[in-house]
């Protein structure tokens, strides 16, 4: 496949890790989840970090981090011209368009709150439903997703 063609493609990095890291490639920042895919049956289990930290603090949010796992796995799907877009993406997975649409959001959150929520350092209020249960859609404006998700100034 030619990655020339689709210069999104050109930005997947692929490593296998095994610590939750954060850097700076490119220009662009990245942030290394270890997420471990276990088959089961026909299902495919996304298994978040152990992190004895979050755990003393209550923050981890199993679900909300395995929907995080879910929304860039589709996101890659959809770059890498997998699925043409999120709607056959949708029919594919037998799963409602309106429903993946909203997973695929959570893609465009500013990279230190999808960090905070995968190490359990969200705010308490923030959770799966208070992010998709959203009536207006989050701002693109990271400084602004900040303020209404309830994170610190930076």
């Amino acid at each position: 496949m030619n990655t020339t063609a689709n210069p999104r493609k050109r930005t997947v990095h692929i490593e296998v890790g095994a610590e939750t890291r954060s850097y700076i490639s490119a220009g662009q920042r990245v942030t290394q989840v270890p997420l471990i895919i276990k088959r089961r049956q026909n299902r495919k289990l996304l298994i978040p970090p152990a992190s004895g930290a979050a755990d003393a603090m209550g923050g981890l949010d199993v679900p909300m981090i395995k929907t995080l796992g879910k929304a860039f796995y589709w996101k890659r799907l959809l770059d890498d011209g997998v699925y043409p877009t999120s709607t056959e993406l949708a029919r594919a997975l037998n799963l409602e368009p309106g429903w993946a649409a909203e997973v695929l959001r959570m893609t465009l959150l500013a990279p230190d709150i999808v960090e905070a929520i995968v190490e359990g350092r969200q705010p308490r209020q923030l959770n799966l439903h208070a992010l998709r249960g959203r009536q207006d859609l989050l701002p693109r404006d990271w400084a602004e997703q900040r303020r209404l998700l309830g994170f610190p100034d930076a």
